[in-house]
């Protein structure tokens, strides 16, 4: 039987009006912003329809982004449809990790507002960097990376087309430089810092404590770690899973291939953007890829269970 995996996208998708149309429509959606507004110290709907700055602030961001991508969730899950796996890209893990039932809501939206702080305050206080490099394979880029002076390594494994680094903004300006030389496009990031390296350490560590004091239910669906690309369905791996998360790569390219092994032909990304479904058709263009983030694209994933 063909499988379905719910995917939920991290940071960078976000825009202003993201997820407005299903919250302003479905009850269950609106319900979701009303638990982070209480769970807050700001008002998430304002920043996510009018705060341009805000909205692209790392501390800000991440509440945002679960909580439009949950309130999304929620539509989804009214007209039936119910996955065989999930996994998310970096922020979007903790997404995954409510949509399976291991992390409540209001916990998490608390939790990843503290993420995005420690990993503002670890980005100021190292001044870091990343890049795209677009091409070459994984040994090449992990090679140049290791022979650089500094702090540079592989932050993301996005697709066999894809990879990101992140480091210390001369080491980066190094590997970048090298990586051209061998006739690789680099794409520098507008980020704050290199987060998924080294420089997150103080980031990962302030997490760690928020982290061992919540408790984790069972999953009601397994889940795709980051950090190492496997299913997960022991609630007590979660915690150090996402500590080591925050300064480790994230291995998005073989989190698919992971879930494609077990029979997924079906991923359906939930939250704004169609980044993770661009990656999915450069990962292996014969899935189907179904993005949900409209009223109109709620009806459409309707009337394709109808048909």
């Amino acid at each position: 039987m063909n499988k379905i995996a719910f995917i939920f996208p991290g940071q960078g998708a976000q825009y202003i009006g993201m997820g407005k149309e299903i919250i302003d429509n479905i009850k269950a959606s609106k319900e979701i912003f009303e638990i982070a507004d209480n769970a807050l110290d700001f008002d998430l709907e304002e920043i996510c329809n009018t705060e341009q700055e805000l909205i692209n602030n790392t501390a800000y961001t991440q509440p945002a982004l679960l909580t439009v991508s949950i309130a999304i969730l929620k539509a989804v899950e009214e007209i039936g449809v119910k996955p065989d796996f999930v996994a998310g890209l970096s922020l979007g893990e903790y997404t995954a990790l409510v949509a399976n039932g291991a992390l409540d809501f209001q916990e998490a939206v608390k939790l990843v507002r503290k993420r995005g702080t420690y990993m503002e305050e670890a980005a100021k206080a190292t001044k870091g960097t990343m890049a795209a490099i677009m091409g070459g394979t994984r040994e090449q880029i992990e090679k140049i990376c290791s022979e650089v002076n500094g702090i540079v390594s592989i932050a993301n494994y996005n697709s066999p087309s894809q990879i990101v680094i992140a480091g210390e903004i001369d080491a980066v300006a190094e590997a970048s430089q090298r990586l051209q030389n061998e006739s690789l496009r680099v794409i520098p990031l507008k980020v704050s810092g290199a987060f998924h390296s080294e420089l997150m350490d103080s980031a990962a560590q302030k997490l760690k404590k928020d982290i061992e004091k919540l408790c984790f239910s069972d999953f009601l669906i397994p889940y795709t770690a980051n950090i190492n690309a496997e299913i997960i369905t022991d609630k007590n791996m979660i915690g150090k899973l996402l500590v080591e998360q925050v300064k480790g790569s994230v291995r998005w390219e073989d989190c698919v291939n992971t879930m494609i092994k077990q029979g997924v032909e079906t991923f359906v990304e939930i939250g704004p953007g169609k980044t993770l479904s661009g990656l999915i058709k450069k990962i292996d263009r014969k899935k189907k890829v179904i993005n949900i983030e409209t009223l109109e694209d709620l009806n459409k994933l309707k009337m394709s269970l109808e048909g």
